[in-house]
């Protein structure tokens, strides 16, 4: 049994949530490219509970990422994140966003593959 207010398994919603919110707006994205640390724990502090589509006066209070997940995304580990079950289309277009500036044509997309290469069927659960 799991104490209350722990989780039995990784927050693939949350996961998912913060890629979503971060990848829709450009100046998060700069922000994320910029500093992760800092752009995670706002994030997980100001956004994370907020409901999406409502008002910022709706929210949840419980919402919060593990150690492992807030690690992945600090140190924009996609491979990691994909493992914990963040998907992989949300990733690779938030980090095209972040990091394919610094590459040439298609050689950030291929590295993103390359990442995941190691994965082989049954993927892990991407389901939220």
């Amino acid at each position: 049994m799991v104490p209350r207010g722990e989780r039995a398994v990784s927050n693939k919603y949350l996961l998912n949530k913060f890629l979503f919110t971060v990848d829709r707006d450009p100046d998060l994205v700069e922000r994320y490219r910029e500093d992760p640390a800092d752009t995670v724990a706002w994030w997980e502090a100001e956004m994370a509970n907020q409901l999406l589509g409502c008002t910022a006066d709706e929210r949840t209070t419980w919402l919060r990422f593990d150690d492992q997940e807030r690690k992945a995304l600090v140190e924009h580990d996609h491979p990691k994140l994909f493992a914990l079950g963040a998907h992989p289309f949300l990733t690779l277009t938030l980090f095209i966003a972040m990091f394919e500036r610094d590459h040439q044509g298609l050689d950030y997309q291929r590295a993103y593959g390359r990442a995941l290469a190691r994965f082989t069927l049954p993927y892990p659960d991407i389901a939220t």
